[in-house]
């Protein structure tokens, strides 16, 4: 059974711990009437004002990255290159600010819309990547700031379990410049065998 997650997932201090716990849960959306889902299988973790790969290192603050210093349980979505709109999770109380990308899903609900939104075929591609998955569930940048207990954008547990030797952790992708921050092993993402059986039960 569904159970859509209650903010106190998100209000937690340990951004790693709440990454790993959202690898095997459901990002769901409903625009205009129209749910799409995706089980999440790739997510990395910004650590805040010490982390030199974050959009608030050292306490920064702009009209674009206000958004993480809300409380934890909202959406912060910015746009990549002009191009991708990239869906983030803000944790920790409020102006902590702490943001997990959701990197990649699986579809799960509405695959027709999908499909329709990515116009091509079910494939590996088809929501493997943070621009994709944004393009396949209808997220843009106007739903920066909606919270994640509402009725647009919200994350479900349903009961699916993975074990710690399943999800295989590594360094963030596309953060060179922040130094020594980018070795740190932040992003968590199932094995790809895993991810394999998971598209070829669709």
């Amino acid at each position: 059974m569904a159970s859509k997650l209650k903010p106190e997932f998100y209000l937690r201090k340990n951004v790693l711990r709440i990454t790993e716990e959202l690898i095997g849960k459901f990002l769901v959306t409903n625009f205009d009437g129209v749910k799409t889902s995706g089980i999440i299988v790739e997510a990395e973790a910004y650590n805040g004002a010490i982390d030199k790969a974050s959009h608030a290192y050292n306490g920064k603050r702009t009209k674009r990255n206000e958004i993480m210093y809300a409380e934890g349980g909202t959406a912060y979505v910015y746009l990549c290159y002009g191009i991708h709109h990239l869906f983030n999770v803000v944790t920790n109380g409020k102006d902590t600010p702490h943001a997990i990308l959701i990197r990649a899903i699986v579809p799960a609900d509405g695959l027709d819309a999908i499909l329709y939104r990515r116009k091509q075929k079910l494939n590996k591609k088809i929501s493997d990547g943070p621009g994709t998955l944004s393009t396949a569930l209808g997220i843009k940048t106007t739903h920066s700031g909606l919270p994640l207990t509402g009725n647009k954008i919200w994350i479900e547990d349903r009961a699916v379990k993975f074990s710690k030797k399943d999800i295989v952790t590594s360094p963030r992708i596309g953060v060179d410049y922040a130094g020594e921050d980018a070795k740190l092993p932040y992003r968590y993402r199932l094995r790809e065998e895993i991810i394999m059986e998971l598209l070829n039960k669709k």
